[in-house]
């Protein structure tokens, strides 16, 4: 049987002082598609960034791919983003670089340095994301769904076993957050483990999965019909 990508028992997530969730408790498995739902402010994005080392852990227990999140120093941070894939409401792509040169930026920055090796990656995760030929765009030549797309394709770069996902089609109409929740349902049916914060309700009625709300300071699983 596979370990659990990420474990949380009786955690208590703060930031500046301020709890902001409590007596979390949950396991997330290899290939688990996860909702993260609740109003603006309710601990969404705060769960997320203790996920990734943004907010430490310091009160409970965490495991995450292998790195203990309360015990987790500064130093070690690079090493367990290496581990994830991070994908962000506003894209967060560097608009003075191509999509490649946006691309070459992450893998040299964790450690590649084979050319060749680099150039078939952004080649291979661009046609994931169906991208493929947008290679030397600048992002200002993108519409935001392909931005996204792009942006879901770097998260891929390091072939992370876990996406974080906060708020992907916040930025988007309707009908290209579904293209997008397309791509992230089949990086997910390939294998990779997303979680995912929403306020998007459609896509949770168009693609249902198991669904957590964050709300008066917990989190707790609900069934799709009381979302």
């Amino acid at each position: 049987m596979q370990e659990p990508i990420l474990t949380l028992n009786n955690a208590t997530i703060y930031q500046e002082n301020k709890v902001i969730l409590s007596q979390i408790n949950l396991t997330v498995n290899p290939g688990d598609f996860i909702y993260i739902i609740g109003k603006t402010g309710t601990g969404k994005s705060s769960f997320l960034k203790t996920l990734y080392g943004d907010l430490p852990l310091t009160v409970g227990e965490g495991s995450i791919e292998g790195h203990n999140l309360v015990t987790l120093k500064e130093s070690e941070i690079p090493f367990l983003r290496r581990k994830l894939g991070i994908v962000f409401q506003d894209f967060k792509l560097l608009p003075d670089r191509t999509v490649k040169e946006n691309f070459l930026f992450v893998l040299k920055a964790t450690g590649w340095d084979n050319k060749t090796e680099m150039q078939n990656q952004i080649e291979d995760v661009l046609t994931r994301v169906g991208m493929q030929g947008f290679a030397n765009k600048m992002p200002h030549q993108l519409s935001g769904g392909e931005q996204q797309r792009v942006a879901i394709a770097r998260a891929l770069l390091n072939d992370p076993e876990l996406i974080l996902a906060d708020e992907p089609t916040g930025n988007l109409d309707p009908q290209t957050s579904v293209e997008v929740m397309e791509v992230l349902r089949k990086i997910n049916q390939n294998g990779k483990t997303i979680i995912m914060a929403t306020h998007d309700y459609a896509l949770l009625m168009k693609y249902p999965s198991k669904t957590l709300k964050c709300e008066d300071g917990a989190i707790f699983e609900v069934v799709q019909k009381t979302v």
